[in-house]
């Protein structure tokens, strides 16, 4: 049987290395300089390069189940992805950090299904999803509010982080909420100033954190359920 990761491997060597070999060095005597933390899902589906259009020591990357992240609460346990948004601001000092869910994800379906009973630690790390689980019985539509939500739910949490509430206040870090929907090829970006996702076919900007100076005012942010619940004079995403 041929050993087809052998020959792709075989390929990266022959036929895209030397295109970029002179990137390569000098990303190794300079050192990396990723502008962007892009924290997206495993999902062999979502490709962040082809998303973004970026090369080599453009993305610090961390994916996981679901594209979550861990709360902050300054123990020294073994937070993969906390060491991560750690490193990617306070050492490579990353001035954008996007959290990209997508359509079709498994680990937000799984909020509403079975977890093998095997799957201990899957299960433990989903219930980093579950304030995104709408309290209704499963569509798509659930799905795909359920998907935005836990985007939305993963920005709360890293103005949670000291070193990027800090940044983000001081206007030195931006916040991006992306859900991606493969079978369109069309990223939905969020607005806080809408409280919904918008394509970004049509968006004034690459998405935003979720809070906004005047939030108080409206007491609503997004709008999770029906129109009922967004902001005044808008409708549902």
């Amino acid at each position: 049987m041929p050993d087809e990761l052998l020959t792709r491997l075989r390929r990266f060597n022959t036929d895209y290395f030397p295109q970029y070999q002179a990137q390569f060095k000098d990303l190794v005597d300079q050192g990396q300089h990723p502008t962007t933390l892009f924290i997206g899902c495993s999902d062999s589906r979502l490709v962040p390069y082809m998303l973004t259009g970026a090369g080599p020591g453009e993305l610090f990357m961390v994916r996981n189940v679901g594209a979550f992240v861990p709360p902050y609460d300054g123990s020294s346990g073994l937070h993969g992805t906390a060491a991560a948004i750690e490193y990617a601001v306070l050492a490579l000092k990353v001035q954008h950090i996007i959290v990209c869910g997508h359509s079709h994800c498994g680990g937000i379906r799984a909020l509403y299904g079975e977890v093998p009973d095997e799957a201990t630690n899957l299960k433990s790390w989903l219930e980093l999803g579950r304030e995104a689980a709408l309290p209704v019985q499963v569509s798509d539509e659930a799905l795909r509010r359920t998907e935005e939500r836990s985007v939305v739910l993963q920005l709360e949490r890293l103005m949670n982080y000291p070193m990027v509430r800090s940044r983000v206040e001081a206007g030195r870090i931006s916040l991006h909420g992306w859900h991606c929907v493969i079978e369109y090829g069309e990223v939905n970006v969020f607005d806080v100033n809408f409280g919904r996702f918008v394509p970004a076919s049509s968006a004034e900007h690459s998405g935003t954190g979720p809070y906004r100076a005047h939030a108080e005012e409206t007491g609503v942010l997004f709008n999770e359920i029906d129109d009922a619940w967004a902001p005044k004079g808008l409708g549902s995403s």
